[in-house]
């Protein structure tokens, strides 16, 4: 193996098994509208251990939906986390309520249950928490604030609770997400998981143009919107979840090979990993991020792996202190200090299932090269 051997961010395992059921859905004429979209969702939600779920176009228009069908509404606020992928903001944004942000837990990185329970006003209508990076968030404890919840569960397929229940079956509208990098992937493409059938099939109708499924194709009956699943993308899905507790299980063994890779940095450079698992909450493995030592600039530091064949990434950017938020809602640096610290220091490394332990071997040798410069 070459040192400097070109090591992806991240690569998803695909195999004749989802080649054949999409050449299924090929020669069969009907890539749209057909069955293998609900049996996806059936296998989904058997999977989960949910009631329900609905099959939509990405992991936004799933949380887009589910916020819709939690009474989210103009001028309304719902309370969420600051560090996320920036879609988990933007839906709420979409239906003109107002994202209120609340720090995150400093170990677990998600929203942090006292700070959320501070932010809610009498205009709070919904709690949005993120499951960041596969890690459970505390629903339990956001569930006692006594209001609608969505779950943004796109980085958390496979994560369980400390009670044994998998995140996204507690009763809430839980969102996953299926791009490329995911645990699960259907190329693009979303899964809302649901506590009872009434809730899907208005979900259903609203992704579908608000057409419930006993009208014909020129009548609706509410405003809808074009987030369907086509038969295509739930074929994959489909072979995916046969492969998944085996594609789960690969990634927490690669977690594993960096927390060993990575054990010297730690106590050399003071860099910081992923949370144990605690409590009887368990990760869904979704990305392996590392925290930067507070006197090293990450840019450089991922310009230099860059040059030793290793890709990485910032991840993620503080939400409120991107342009669009600081303009809209007049967002500041110093509101959010744990969410900021972390999110200037994270730093995604080379993560997916079919990582060799060599590999992990030579990320942790380039960032140790790294960090050893001054």
């Amino acid at each position: 193996m070459s040192a400097l051997e070109e090591i992806p961010l991240a690569q998803p395992v695909l195999g004749p098994e989802e080649e054949e059921l999409v050449l299924d859905v090929l020669r069969s004429g009907q890539l749209s509208l057909g069955p293998r979209v609900p049996a996806f969702e059936e296998a989904f939600a058997a999977f989960l251990g949910a009631p329900c779920a609905s099959a939509v176009s990405s992991g936004t228009a799933g949380l887009h939906l589910a916020l819709r069908s939690a009474g989210v509404r103009d001028g309304d606020e719902v309370v969420t986390s600051p560090f996320s992928f920036v879609a988990s903001a933007n839906v709420i944004a979409y239906e003109r309520a107002r994202p209120v942000f609340a720090d995150i837990d400093p170990v677990t990185l998600n929203l942090d249950p006292a700070a959320a329970a501070a932010a809610v006003s009498e205009r709070t209508t919904a709690l949005l928490p993120v499951h960041i990076f596969g890690y459970p968030a505390d629903v339990p404890a956001l569930e006692r604030l006594g209001l609608p919840i969505v779950e943004d569960a796109c980085e958390a397929l496979g994560a369980v609770h400390a009670d044994g229940t998998r995140v996204g079956a507690r009763g809430h509208a839980a969102v996953f997400g299926f791009y490329a990098n995911k645990q699960l992937t259907t190329g693009e493409g979303g899964m809302i998981a649901l506590p009872d059938t009434a809730a899907k099939a208005g979900i259903d109708a609203e992704r579908n143009q608000g057409r419930a499924p006993d009208m014909g194709w020129l009548d609706h009956d509410r405003l809808g919107f074009n987030y369907r699943l086509t038969d295509l993308q739930a074929a994959i899905g489909l072979a995916q979840l046969d492969r998944l507790e085996g594609m789960l299980g690969a990634r927490a063994r690669v977690a594993g090979w960096y927390r060993d890779a990575l054990a010297p940095l730690v106590a050399e450079h003071g860099l910081a990993l992923p949370c144990e698992d605690a409590g009887g909450n368990r990760r869904g493995w979704f990305v392996f991020v590392v925290q930067l030592p507070r006197d090293r600039d990450r840019d450089d530091v991922i310009r230099a792996l860059r040059q030793l064949g290793v890709q990485s990434k910032p991840y993620l950017p503080a939400i409120h202190l991107m342009s669009y938020y600081r303009e809209a809602y007049g967002h500041r640096p110093g509101e959010f200090p744990v969410c900021e610290d972390v999110a200037a220091r994270s730093v995604a490394l080379p993560f997916f299932p079919a990582m060799r332990a060599d590999q992990v071997e030579q990320v942790g040798l380039a960032l140790a090269r790294v960090l050893d410069r001054r």
